[in-house]
């Protein structure tokens, strides 16, 4: 714990803020759920009744079965949410900004029966989102709060993250399809309060992305955003290029698209158990090169709040100053 406050102290003194995760879900095996058992949907003999999990969407058909054991809202109602203050209290002594995993969850979770195989047989149940959140804000007035809003997204929670005026997530490799004009992961439809990415932890790189998963009509319709056809070694440029210049007040860059890589490169497999969290950044890999592109981009586009013009950011051991 020393060594992680010393990190984050030495990034906030370069004007750098650390951005944190909050899985919406903690494990069955967790201390906190043997501690607080009444606080989850478990049985007589404490084993689940219900799982979370998300319903079929575009990572998974049979949607995702997670096996979580699900909050008792009505419990940690009782309580004044006493659990999930001290939980957020604890990740803001580890990060400047936390990211709630499955933001949805917190208005309305899939509930699947624990002797399901898979997502499918899953029900949407409601979440106390206003009750909770302003409980959050009642004691953490300056709420940093980053919200994943990917999947099924309904008027509900847009209402509830602008009523708290969270940022949520923008995604350039879901910005393709047949409905690009109007799409809202397209550059030019991105609104300020948002924080755009050219793919998360479970996209593909954007190489990847291009060369096995996107059909002729997907690459078509790439070039003609781009107004010219491309090598797809030069599409992670291109895409960083794209979030760089739109309204977005934060543009997030996987390393693994600020160098280039393929899908050998790519973090995880949403849905699958094997061959994830692999990929390792080398710091032979950080080449003065890199850092030169990415200050020329930084300036020209003005999201440069941490260098001065001209300046070249600096990388050693896997870091950057």
């Amino acid at each position: 714990m020393k060594q992680w406050r010393d990190l984050r102290r030495y990034a906030n003194e370069k004007g750098l803020e650390i951005i944190g995760d909050i899985p919406i879900y903690i494990d069955y095996d967790g201390a906190d759920v043997w501690v607080n058992p009444d606080l989850f949907k478990l049985n007589g003999r404490k084993r689940p009744e219900v799982v979370a999990g998300v319903p079929p969407d575009y990572f998974s058909k049979t949607g995702q079965r997670w096996g979580n054991p699900i909050y008792r809202w009505d419990v940690m109602r009782e309580s004044g949410y006493a659990w999930w203050l001290k939980r957020m209290e604890q990740n803001l002594r580890l990060s400047d900004w936390v990211r709630i995993d499955h933001f949805r969850g917190l208005v309305g979770f899939w509930e699947i029966p624990a002797e399901c195989e898979t997502a499918v047989g899953g029900r949407w149940e409601p979440a106390p989102a206003l009750d909770f959140l302003n409980r959050l804000v009642d004691r953490f007035p300056r709420l940093p709060v980053i919200a994943e809003d990917l999947g099924v997204i309904t008027p509900e929670v847009r209402e509830v993250m602008d009523h708290f005026g969270f940022p949520g997530m923008k995604i350039l490799q879901f910005a393709f399809g047949e409905d690009l004009p109007a799409n809202s992961y397209i550059p030019h439809n991105l609104p300020r309060n948002c924080v755009a990415y050219t793919g998360t932890h479970d996209n593909n790189t954007i190489r990847g992305w291009f060369q096995e998963e996107t059909s002729p009509e997907d690459r078509r319709r790439v070039f003609r955003y781009l107004g010219r056809e491309a090598d797809p070694r030069e599409l992670p440029r291109e895409f960083i290029r794209l979030l760089m210049r739109s309204a977005a007040d934060t543009v997030i860059v996987p390393m693994q698209d600020l160098l280039g890589l393929g899908a050998e490169a790519r973090m995880n497999r949403p849905a699958t158990r094997r061959g994830n969290w692999e990929w390792r950044l080398h710091p032979e890999m950080l080449t003065e090169e890199v850092a030169q592109d990415l200050a020329e981009m930084t300036e020209i586009y003005g999201r440069n709040g941490w260098a001065t013009a001209g300046q070249t950011p600096k990388f050693f051991s896997g870091r950057m100053t």
